[in-house]
């Protein structure tokens, strides 16, 4: 893994030199794993494990304070490992100074209070705003993300089969959600890709409806979202169920149309389809059934290393499709009076298509 991730160091030295910086202070955590393996996640949003100094003249660091210093010297050379005090900016400030004046910054990645105070603490450095860098080339899934993407999805579908005969009158959203935690970890996760989403009747209706005590019922619908990690990716997913045997003309009809959505997104995705143009395929479904006003998000997001990455399927992206991406395809009806219904599908962009993981 080394070498792959030096190779994508250099991919990054390209883009670098073509905007004339000498550095990219790399901040974003899985933007760091990426072109490092080091630390996937921060201890926390105000805190974190370190930062990536990727230099034009190829000589890189990892900066980290002392907790980390073993963890970082498994997998880089030490001589280039920065061990910083304190609140690391007066470190970083030194580090950075050593290798060039004009530095980018990933300016969505850190907190106005760091800026602030890497500014101040570095005078002489020129810093700059320089997102996107590293996310341009996330875009693109590599053999072994798409191995392991393959292998994160193998399990969610592996749960969503079981959890299928799990649906029965008088368990709670959160009890169901803890099963699905528990079988995820039982079968090969290292964790969640994110919180579950399990919502029963009119909790349906919140996209990002949070589990909590309320009941399966006797015909009902629920709603589940959940993903999984595997070898570091992401999986995403989601099914609406209907419990028990008669399913209401309401639910039939948003379930109808939603699959229907989909299904005209998926035949027409492939290289060049603008990312705008996926979102208004669906949505033009809706529109010919006067449900279009029950559709309150985009059509779908990237998966990878983060469960929402580039590039995004709404009505402002700009962009096409390329072959390497995955994105979620995963369009909804949402109706408060009884509840909602989303299926989703995740797919990679192949040369003449798309292919569901």
């Amino acid at each position: 893994m080394k070498q792959t991730y030096a190779a994508r160091r250099e991919n990054l030295r390209r883009a670098m030199r073509a905007r004339g910086l000498d550095a990219l202070l790399v901040s974003h955590a899985a933007n760091r794993y990426y072109l490092s393996g080091f630390e996937l996640h921060d201890p926390q949003c105000n805190e974190s494990a370190g930062r990536l100094v990727v230099t034009a003249d190829g000589r890189d660091w990892l900066a980290t304070d002392a907790r980390y210093a073993d963890a970082a010297a498994r997998l880089w050379d030490e001589d280039r490992i920065f061990i910083y005090g304190g609140d690391g900016v007066e470190g970083l400030c030194r580090l950075l100074r050593r290798c060039g004046g004009r530095v980018g910054l990933e300016a969505r990645g850190v907190s106005l209070a760091f800026a602030r105070a890497l500014t101040q603490a570095g005078p002489g450095l020129c810093l700059e705003a320089a997102d996107g860098l590293v996310e341009d080339l996330r875009l693109i899934k590599d053999a072994a993300e798409i191995a392991a993407l393959e292998k994160s999805f193998a399990l969610n579908h592996k749960m969503l089969d079981w959890v299928a005969g799990e649906l029965t009158p008088g368990r709670s959203e959160s009890e169901l959600s803890w099963a699905i935690e528990r079988f995820f970890r039982e079968n090969g996760a290292t964790e969640l890709a994110f919180a579950n989403i399990v919502a029963v009747g009119k909790n349906a209706a919140l996209p990002h409806a949070v589990p909590g005590a309320d009941t399966i019922t006797e015909n009902c619908p629920v709603l589940i979202d959940v993903g999984c990690r595997v070898e570091a990716y992401c999986s995403d997913q989601t099914r609406t169920f209907w419990v028990g045997e008669a399913p209401t003309a309401a639910f039939s009809r948003a379930l109808e149309l939603t699959r229907a959505a989909q299904e005209a997104a998926l035949k027409a995705m492939r290289p060049g389809l603008p990312l705008a143009e996926a979102y208004a395929l669906a949505r033009r479904v809706f529109e010919k059934a006067d449900a279009a006003q029950a559709f309150t998000h985009g059509l779908g997001h990237g998966v990878g290393l983060e469960t929402h990455e580039a590039p995004s399927l709404s009505p402002r992206a700009q962009g096409a499709l390329r072959p390497g991406m995955t994105v979620t395809v995963e369009p909804g009806l949402y109706y408060p009076q009884w509840g909602g219904v989303r299926w989703e599908y995740t797919v990679l962009v192949e040369e003449d298509g798309v292919r569901i993981l």
